[in-house]
């Protein structure tokens, strides 16, 4: 499915139009990721790795023309091991998004990063899709909701820090078409946002840290006057007993 969605993107208007908008994304979203690994997984004669500069740059896909030929939810890279990872709509082709989610959280070293795109499945592109049958790229995507994915990187503890959402235009085969409504582009962002046909999403591998445990001072103060008053009594019925102050006991002498 993804080889013909790769096709798509090149080939038809359509695709074209939306790879120039998901190309600006990645070139925003990759830009100033640092570290010595980037993988990008998926889409592989695509370059969405193109504006960063990690010196160890690698395009992983079950089918050529990838570097690197492996499942996406199998990843071959020992943990915490990859400082960047580009999932270009890799989770709506694949028949386990939760699970690679997963490899991608335990390869990803701690605060290391990772960029993804979706189809919206609540837009006119989820409209097209239910119309146009589910047996033609891009439309046999799975097209996972945005709230979805954002549960699921939670869980992880993948924290979302950035986004965009792009596409806003109809889905029309011909460019002309797209060009008459490319006025839907500009205003996307301030007044339909979530009609987007595409999101993206930047976010970082958050670690569990270690809670420091402070005393509670003023807990501390009160226990230590109630042990001074204690000892102080105890003092003072000592001195009373040695200088025969005290009560005695009957009998004694």
């Amino acid at each position: 499915m993804m080889e013909r969605f790769s096709e798509w993107l090149a080939e038809s208007e359509l695709g074209r139009y939306l790879l120039a908008r998901e190309q600006a994304f990645f070139d925003r979203a990759v830009a100033d990721a640092f570290g010595y690994h980037a993988v990008q997984i998926g889409l592989p004669a695509h370059d969405f790795l193109r504006a960063n500069r990690i010196p160890m740059q690698l395009r992983a896909d079950v089918e050529a023309p990838a570097g690197l030929l492996c499942l996406p939810e199998a990843l071959p890279f020992a943990g915490n091991s990859l400082d960047l990872v580009v999932l270009p709509h890799t989770l709506d082709f694949t028949t386990h998004p939760h699970q690679v989610l997963r490899e991608v959280e335990r390869v990803l070293m701690p605060e290391g990063r990772l960029v993804l795109t979706g189809f919206n499945p609540w837009s006119l592109w989820g409209v097209k899709r239910v119309a146009a049958g589910r047996y033609e790229a891009p439309w046999n995507g799975q097209f996972l909701s945005l709230p979805r994915i954002r549960d699921w990187l939670e869980l992880m503890e993948i924290e979302p820090d950035g986004g965009a959402f792009m596409a806003y235009a109809p889905p029309f085969a011909r460019e002309d078409w797209l060009r008459r409504f490319a006025f839907m582009e500009g205003a996307g962002d301030r007044w339909w946002p979530l009609a987007a046909g595409v999101y993206g999403i930047s976010a970082v591998k958050r670690t569990r840290g270690l809670r420091l445990i402070t005393p509670q001072w003023g807990v501390a103060k009160k226990a230590a006057r109630g042990l001074a008053v204690a000892a102080g009594n105890d003092r003072h019925r000592a001195a009373r007993q040695a200088g025969g102050g005290g009560p005695q006991e009957p009998g004694s002498a």
